[in-house]
């Protein structure tokens, strides 16, 4: 259930990202503007959060990627929160948009640490 979450995730995040970057982040009320560098640079790394996000739902269904799987949910559900926190820290107040998405990866943070704690203190151990 925890990687199929995971997987949804950054793969509906990503491929906004990705295909929709202006419509994504108006939702959060930035304006991107026609820039094409900026563009390139947000398009890049969602096209990596989808990559990951395949990853993590590949995992469920081929045993052979469930440890690849798991450390992909890992990486990117506790960076993303960390460089917010790093941000509100050096930046300020981010949107109420940008703080229910820490909240949503807080949440889903806290859920990968519960479903795969065991796998972290123990390699050997099934969850």
């Amino acid at each position: 259930m925890t990687l199929g979450i995971s997987g949804l995730t950054a793969l509906g995040i990503g491929g906004m990202i990705t295909l929709a970057p202006h419509v994504f982040y108006a939702s959060y009320g930035i304006s991107l503007g026609e820039n094409p560098s900026l563009l390139s640079e947000l398009r890049a790394p969602g096209a990596g959060l989808v990559t990951l996000g395949i990853l993590m739902l590949l995992g469920i269904w081929r045993s052979a990627l469930v440890q690849l799987a798991i450390a992909a949910t890992l990486i990117v559900f506790l960076a993303f929160p960390a460089g917010r926190f790093i941000s509100l820290a050096l930046d300020g107040m981010p949107s109420f948009g940008i703080l229910g998405a820490l909240a949503l990866e807080i949440v889903i943070a806290v859920l990968c640490l519960f479903a795969f704690g065991k796998r972290l203190v123990s390699p050997d151990s099934k969850s």
